[in-house]
């Protein structure tokens, strides 16, 4: 056996160990075996300064546009971001790479011992999210890094990685999501999210709808922490489309920044590179001066997003777009609509019981000539009969097929793409899941 045939196989082994606890769906709130933990380790939170990211839809390519730019800028970075596409090392990157395995689980093994004390001397063990928080700061201190961007899992007030205090919190677009956990109107996810904002930090906050922009600000007043408003302080200035993106000009806190090519499609992609820029700026002071142009221009251009209409194959042309909540397939609908010319578009969706699934199709209902709706390896993936039924309210019988197994869904929907003959114009669009995304990403590697 090779030596990384053995690598691989501790992997495995360690993700087995942390998939064996509270899994992320399930939630205990409160920060105290998380804060135990890492007060164990050394508190590694600290080790850094932390650019926070919280929101409904776009924490993730916020992040890693935030990442990016500071890499750009000659920072050595850490990134947390979750969930993973493909592989559990992908939320855990450092200098814009996924952490090497064998770092992986050399970081698992020294917080190892630690978790299993604060498992002995709680009620409940350490969940996963709160393991692999904890993983993530002490590699990040271990590294060492300059700077963590790190994405909140759910919410943020009770959010294992809001144990570190961060010196700009970043709040994306508040919608309805995670309701059972969060609250059911928008005010109260805006007062789970409006946890991250700390005493003295700079809240970088995205254009939101009025009840949630009331509780972020209040919060803010609260903290005394400084306030940079989207379409206020900073925003989107102008937006053409491009070849494999679109060019921006960006009203930065500290001017304008022009000639920005970003390669990601969609208005919610531009704005949140300009919550990315702000959040940058703010990091360096955000004085009068303006960053240097280039270097932004670098950092942006250098930015990737997984699963976020992501081309994977042409001929006909397959996208997967992680969206699971209305808001975000409306974004996902409306970026496809402006930046693609499909004669023929064909959905394939899995979509967790646990969403508003009927909100998901009725927003990819006005793009999608077909649907063919089927399962991810998730247990808690909406049975595709079920789905079936609530497609067929949406986009009536005739409009879609059911089928369980989601290869099987893959090739019928590159069929019925097919199916006039223009390859060419003709696409598949994977969503409903980031599970139902790196599943079909591994799929479709597999058969190239």
């Amino acid at each position: 056996m090779t030596h990384n045939d053995d690598s691989s196989d501790r992997l495995r082994e360690v993700e087995v160990d942390l998939l064996a606890r509270w899994p992320e769906t399930r939630i205990d709130p409160t920060l105290a075996r998380v804060q135990l933990l890492l007060d164990l380790l050394g508190s590694p939170q600290r080790n850094a300064p932390v650019i926070h990211v919280t929101g409904t839809n776009g924490k993730t390519s916020t992040a890693r546009m935030v990442e990016s730019l500071l890499r750009a800028f000659g920072l050595r970075t850490g990134l947390f971001t979750s969930p993973h596409v493909d592989s559990m090392t992908e939320r855990i990157a450092l200098d814009g790479e996924p952490i090497d395995p064998q770092r992986f689980v050399t970081a698992y093994e020294d917080i190892e011992p630690y978790l299993r004390l604060v498992d002995e001397r709680s009620d409940v063990p350490v969940s996963f999210f709160e393991a692999i928080t904890g993983l993530a700061y002490a590699a990040f201190a271990d590294a060492p890094v300059d700077v963590s961007v790190v994405e909140v899992g759910l919410g943020g007030r009770w959010d294992a990685t809001n144990t570190a205090d961060a010196q700009v919190a970043v709040v994306t677009p508040i919608d309805l999501d995670h309701t059972r956990y969060l609250g059911g109107t928008i005010e109260a996810i805006a007062v789970e999210k409006a946890g991250i904002i700390k005493p003295g930090s700079v809240a970088v906050l995205a254009q939101q709808r009025m009840p949630a922009a009331e509780v972020l600000l209040r919060a803010a007043v609260d903290a005394k922490a400084t306030v940079a408003r989207e379409s206020i302080e900073f925003g989107v200035a102008h937006r053409e489309l491009a070849m494999g993106g679109q060019v921006l000009t960006l009203q930065g806190l500290a001017g304008v920044y022009e000639g920005i090519f970003l390669p990601l499609y969609g208005e919610h992609q531009a704005r949140n590179a300009a919550c990315a820029l702000a959040a940058v700026e703010a990091f360096f002071g955000a004085g009068e001066e303006r960053l240097r142009v280039d270097v932004v221009r670098q950092g942006f251009t250098a930015t990737t997003s997984p699963g976020r209409l992501e081309v994977v194959r042409r001929g006909p042309t397959v996208l997967l777009d992680a969206a699971h909540n209305p808001a975000g397939a409306a974004a996902t609908a409306a970026a496809i609509q402006e930046s693609f010319s499909f004669t023929r578009l064909v959905g394939v969706l899995a979509v967790m019981s646990d969403k508003d699934v009927r909100g998901v199709l009725e927003a990819f209902e006005p793009v999608l000539d077909e649907i063919v709706v089927t399962q991810n390896s998730s247990a808690r993936c909406l049975p595709a009969a079920q789905l079936g039924e609530l497609a067929e309210d949406v986009f009536g019988g005739h409009r879609v097929s059911v089928e369980p197994r989601l290869a099987e869904a893959l090739d019928t929907g590159i069929r019925l793409a097919e199916a006039d003959g223009d390859l060419g114009g003709a696409g598949v669009l994977v969503s409903g899941s980031v599970v139902t995304v790196g599943d079909a990403r591994r799929m479709l590697r597999g058969s190239r």
